[in-house]
């Protein structure tokens, strides 16, 4: 199985991809406002790349439940400089984490490799044919609502067979858009408009996804599900983010996202060792 993105190729099965999260938003559930100035989320860039980081995701509006949009302008304002002072430079891809077609189109250009579109349950097909002619990575994510309405009212029913036919279907309308399928990377979604308990159901049935045979990507990184289920604070998610990212490894995922990159790549990388022992 390959995974292009432009100049880049990466072919499974290898160790597990580690995407570091650049967020250059003021309101980031985790980091708002760490990285927000152009010189301090280059320089989060680099340390992550120092860490392991081998996808950097660069993301302007907060994808937070109860989250509101930022205005186009607002959103090229914040990362463009963040692409243009990256690209060319730091070995690994660039992703822009947008919804709006103008800020991939504009990230492209400035030499973003990957586009992570968390609207990707959208009909217009513009996004994708902006993926297509730049001949972009795509990570086609699973999200039921809006950021701002998506705990409101989540999925319900089955959580496993919607996303299994949301991935169905739109795996069908990218090819009809030009995107090839080797650009493509599914992601499921965790905590975008699933409860508590459709999250475990979800990581507990990745496997099922292996069938699309396109790489998986996961982004658990200290999300709300994993305080309500062992009843930890924000700050003290990781050792419940570490035990998600290992087990989605275990169990078929091939990308991880993460805000912890030195620890998620070390977690994983054990993981990946005593499988290799069991097999």
């Amino acid at each position: 199985m390959i995974f292009r993105a432009r100049q880049f190729e990466f072919s499974f099965p290898r160790p597990a991809l580690v995407m570091g999260i650049v967020n250059v938003t003021p309101d980031s559930f985790s980091d708002g406002g760490r990285f927000f100035q152009k010189e301090a989320a280059v320089a989060h860039a680099w340390e992550l790349i120092g860490e392991g980081a081998e996808i950097l995701d660069v993301g302007g509006e907060s994808s937070r439940p109860g989250a509101e949009p930022v205005s186009e302008s607002e959103e090229l304002r914040r990362v463009l400089p963040v692409v243009a002072a990256l690209a060319g430079r730091v070995p690994v891809p660039l992703s822009i984490d947008t919804v709006k077609p103008a800020v991939a189109r504009a990230a492209l250009a400035a030499g973003a490799s990957i586009v992570n579109d968390i609207a990707a349950h959208r009909a217009d097909p513009a996004m994708w044919r902006i993926a297509a002619e730049a001949g972009a990575g795509y990570v086609c994510t699973h999200l039921h609502g809006t950021p701002t309405t998506m705990q409101v009212q989540p999925v319900s029913g089955d959580v496993v067979a919607t996303v299994t036919d949301f991935f169905t279907d739109r795996l069908r309308r990218l090819a009809d858009a030009g995107v090839a399928a080797e650009w493509v990377v599914l992601d499921p979604g965790i905590g975008f408009g699933k409860t508590a308990g459709q999250n475990l159901q979800l990581l507990a049935g990745l496997r099922g996804f292996t069938k699309f045979q396109r790489p998986l990507l996961l982004g658990v990184s200290r999300k709300s599900f994993i305080g309500k289920t062992v009843g930890a604070g924000l700050e003290q998610r990781l050792p419940g983010s570490l035990a998600c990212e290992c087990w989605a490894v275990a169990h078929g995922a091939q990308i991880i996202r993460t805000h912890a990159v030195a620890e998620t790549r070390q977690a994983i990388r054990m993981t990946e060792a005593l499988q290799a022992c069991n097999s």
